[in-house]
């Protein structure tokens, strides 16, 4: 299939755009702070940042080389690179399929408590069964989900450069203002609780910025390592698929270096911006306490710290609600565009009626997700030592078995099958200097498999931390 007809990134501009609002979801937004907050703050930064700049660093370059390589989407694309390694495409392209239905519900779960806060009903929020009444609720997610799901849908639909391109630049930099004004207000409040103990968003700040290593025993950080890993996965899409379609869009006089870089760091910041939005917030009105709410943290907790803030606490509800609105969406269209352009590449459909069967599938899984919650509810033990219901296992399957997997295989087979050169060449082209090349051969070939071994085996119960 042609370049052309596959629709490809006007520039680098767009790629790092597109690339970062994939990257920028709720992933970052959600699921980044809580661990922070879990993982006493600044030794969760530490561990991240660094393995960000050393084991996100070669995954991420390895996708975007093997996609721009390959001009395919990622579940052709392995086979391209090598005929006998095709199953990791199948098993990249499940990633996203999974994932869909149950990342628009959670979209959905926003939409909702961002129409409650504009609409004026903040304050209905703090009920203890507000959360629980929502998503167990017969029509209600579904409407919302579907909502979103529409709303994904018509970006992708409307293509790489005119849907996905488009959006990105435009929402992207509100995004950015968006979570900058929220942090930095963050920092600024103060509350005295009932016991006259006075806590303030500077205080919060240090805690979640700098690490503490005492009393912190080697199974505490082990455990912390796991979790920052784990965290990559979802902050730099990649294991999913995402990054190899995405990369498949980018014109060969691209600089892939600059632009690796540049997102990079942009998902870095934002990330880190996510955890001081949320942190120092929580810290100032709950105390430690509240800091340990874990995924609750922003249905739950956070309502609650916006309504101790008074009169603000409405208008900053209602901007850290658009926020993550936003960057859900971003998320979502990376997603589903994983699946649509696996099906253009490998059935040769158009891209709209690749949309069209995406949409349908997932409107379908998404209403399962949602009886999940009320008419199918069940409980059911993981091998991880947890329990869930619907959702619950395909998060499961998807990010703590298929996720380490393919990442686990796809440095098997550029490390030692085909050889790094093959990225490094690829990188490379047109004579772009690839800076920590020697970085990136041994994180390929030597220290990210033995990570993800320990990861994947982590993930599926063979060890308990």
């Amino acid at each position: 299939m042609s370049e052309k007809k596959r629709g490809s990134f006007s520039g680098t501009l767009g790629f790092v755009m597109a690339a970062s609002g994939s990257a920028v979801g709720l992933g970052n937004i959600w699921r980044f702070p809580y661990l922070a907050a879990k993982d006493q703050g600044g030794l969760f930064l530490f561990c991240y940042i660094i393995l960000a700049l050393t084991f996100g660093f070669a995954l991420l370059t390895t996708e975007i080389a093997i996609g721009r390589k390959t001009k395919q989407s990622p579940l052709t694309a392995y086979g391209e690179i090598h005929p006998k390694w095709k199953g990791i495409g199948v098993l990249a392209c499940l990633v996203p399929v999974i994932i869909l239905p149950y990342y628009c519900t959670i979209g959905g779960w926003v939409l909702k408590y961002l129409v409650t806060f504009v609409t004026g009903h903040g304050q209905d929020a703090l009920a203890d069964g507000y959360f629980t009444g929502f998503i167990t609720a017969d029509r209600a997610p579904i409407i919302y989900g579907v909502i979103f799901l529409v709303i994904t849908a018509g970006v992708v639909f409307g293509g790489v450069e005119k849907g996905i391109e488009r959006f990105s630049k435009v929402l992207m930099p509100i995004l950015v203002i968006l979570i900058l004004a929220t942090s930095f207000y963050a920092l600024t409040l103060h509350h005295t609780d009932a016991d006259g103990v006075t806590r303030t968003g500077l205080e919060g700040l240090k805690i979640y910025v700098l690490p503490d290593f005492k009393g912190v025993s080697p199974r505490q950080f082990f455990i912390v390592v796991m979790d920052a890993m784990g965290q990559l996965f979802f902050s730099i899409s990649v294991a999913m698929g995402i990054m190899v379609a995405y990369g498949s869009y980018v014109k060969d006089d691209v600089n892939l270096m600059q632009s690796i870089n540049r997102i990079e760091i942009f998902d870095t910041l934002v990330a880190f911006l996510a955890g001081l939005m949320i942190v120092p917030a929580v810290y100032v009105f709950m105390g430690m306490e509240g800091m340990s709410a874990g995924p609750g943290l922003m249905f739950v907790s956070l309502p609650k710290v916006f309504a101790a803030m008074g009169g603000i606490g409405f208008l900053v509800g209602i901007t850290f609600f658009v926020t993550v609105s936003f960057a859900a969406v971003t998320s979502s269209v990376s997603v589903m565009e994983a699946v649509v352009a696996s099906l253009m590449d490998r059935f040769h459909l158009s891209r709209k009626k690749s949309s069209v069967l995406v949409t349908v599938y997932a409107l379908i899984g998404g209403i399962v997700v949602c009886l999940g919650y009320n008419k199918w509810y069940f409980e059911a033990p993981l091998p991880n030592g947890s329990t869930g219901q619907i959702l619950d296992i395909m998060d499961y399957i998807s990010n703590n078995c298929l996720m380490p997997l393919v990442a686990l295989l796809t440095c098997i087979l550029i490390g030692w099958v085909v050889k790094p050169k093959t990225v490094i060449d690829e990188v490379s082209k047109g004579g772009s200097p690839f800076h920590r090349k020697l970085l990136y051969i041994l994180m390929i070939k030597f220290i990210a498999p033995i990570l993800l071994f320990v990861l994947l085996l982590q993930s599926v119960g063979c060890f308990s931390l």
